[in-house]
Order: structure tokens, then sequence, then C-alpha cells
């Protein structure tokens, strides 16, 4: 399975940013209950981490009222091997600072 990290944005007025946190409490999924929220810091966005076979899959997981809002982001591991073998084709030193 891919890893995918979701952000999704939501109103900053009070009232409508606790029907939003309400809504994703109440969803049972162990993913939403654990989502991360920037509100106390004034970034009306949640963030969840999950691991899913496709992008549409993770979208799944949200309430339906927020899966089109969603930017849902695959996300990958580099080794230093896979950067080295892209330096090499532009042939710049590997070792070398950006």
């Amino acid at each position: 399975m891919a890893k995918f990290l979701i952000e999704v944005p939501h109103e900053a007025e009070e009232l409508p940013c606790a029907r939003v946190v309400k809504k994703f409490l109440e969803s049972g999924s162990h993913f939403l209950v654990n989502a991360d929220w920037g509100c106390s810091d004034g970034v009306h966005k949640v963030w969840v981490l999950l691991e899913a076979n496709n992008k549409d899959e993770a979208r799944y997981v949200l309430p339906s009222p927020f899966r089109s809002q969603a930017l849902i982001v695959a996300l990958n591991k580099f080794s230093e091997e896979e950067i080295d073998s892209v330096l090499k084709k532009y042939e710049l030193n590997p070792k070398s600072t950006c």
C-alpha cells in the first residue's frame, strides 16, 4: 500500500470550524479521529496520514462533504542511491551540495 497525506481546508469561523471537527470525530474512522488540526494556530486545515491502495481509496475515507476540496498527496521516500543516479544523469557530482 502507498502512504498518503490528506489536507482539507475549512472555514475559520468558530462555529463552522467546530462543526467540521465534530463531523470528523463522529466518523468513527481511526484515521479521522486521530487527525491533526491547525485551528489553534490559525491554520484552519486538517491533516490525515494514511495508507491506501490509491488516491481514490484515500479520498473515500473522508466524510463526503469534504472529499472534493481535499488535497491528497502520495508520499514517497528516496534512497541516496536513487538520488545519486538522478544527479549522475545530469553529470552533477552527487556528493556536492545543491
